[in-house]
């Protein structure tokens, strides 16, 4: 189904949803550290791939995991209606846009900032940016040609309504791709150490949670989805993984020599980039997964 961007335009100007009062705020607020950590303004940690992705050059690697999850969408060369569900500033919906010359995408976030300042960076691109819910969108049914949320569903902790909301908007034979952290067991089964950096890292980064792998397939399933891939992609992820502790430091720095005032979510980064870290090396309680699913 082919839905001119004009229409979606204007359907989506004249909807505004309540937006939970955390995420939104987490997301206007941490939008300008998100820019130092990435030129393309990538939300997302990055694919390492030998020979084509620089573990020194972040933005290769961000890149290169938009570059997979396109890959795994598995579009058509005729025209695609795309979804972005939590877009942030659109670096993916860009990158999309670029190497995709059919394609129209609308992007959802509950951001103001993101959906002001994204749109600008979208003028001379067949994309919007529209402040929803990716829980209850007015998309409407059966009409997307593939879907992605690249690390945006665990603000809900991968919630069965997402994962429903998602299904609904497909059109019968498309895709999901979800680039996320998740957990390998439930969350009170985790060890001391796990437990402490998952609370925090949940708490300075606004999550509701990591949804639990195994669970989210089985959801998938129950919703109705089919072929499900589950890649563990842990160790192409860590190579990103490992700048975070340096990228915003050098931001808050950076901020302190210009005597700019530091926003509360700026240290609750810093925070967070230390529990994703310690996170991520507790390896069998934690996993960053790409899912692809179709309807």
């Amino acid at each position: 189904m082919n839905i001119p961007l004009s229409h979606i335009i204007k359907t989506y100007q004249k909807k505004t949803h309540a937006t939970p009062k955390e995420i939104k705020t987490f997301y206007d607020e941490a939008t300008e550290d998100y820019t130092f950590w990435s030129q393309d303004f990538n939300m997302h940690f990055g694919y390492f791939l030998f020979g084509k992705t620089n573990p020194l050059r972040r933005d290769t690697m961000l890149n290169e995991m938009n570059s997979q999850v396109l890959k795994r969408l598995n579009l058509s060369s005729s025209k695609q209606f795309i979804a972005d569900l939590g877009c942030g500033m659109g670096g993916t919906m860009r990158y999309l846009l670029q190497r995709h010359s059919l394609a129209s995408m609308i992007g959802v976030t509950l951001s103001d900032f993101q959906v002001t300042e994204g749109n600008k960076l979208l003028k001379k691109y067949p994309g919007v940016i529209v402040k929803e819910d990716f829980r209850n969108t007015s998309i409407p049914s059966n009409s997307v040609d593939g879907a992605i949320a690249m690390e945006s569903f665990c603000h809900t902790g991968h919630s069965y309504k997402t994962l429903e909301e998602a299904h609904r908007i497909l059109t019968p034979g498309k895709r999901l791709v979800i680039a996320d952290a998740f957990i390998k067991k439930d969350p009170n089964k985790l060890c001391i150490g796990s437990s402490y950096s998952y609370k925090k890292l949940c708490e300075k980064w606004s999550l509701e949670g990591l949804g639990v792998i195994h669970e989210v397939k089985r959801d998938l399933e129950n919703i109705g989805f089919s072929k499900i891939t589950i890649e563990d992609i842990s160790p192409r992820v860590a190579p990103s993984v490992f700048h975070v502790p340096f990228a915003i430091p050098l931001f808050l720095i950076k901020k302190l020599f210009k005597r700019e005032p530091i926003k509360k979510q700026s240290w609750d980064n810093l925070k967070a980039s230390f529990y994703a870290l310690t996170s991520g090396l507790h390896m069998k309680d934690f996993g960053y997964y790409l899912i692809t699913a179709e309807k």
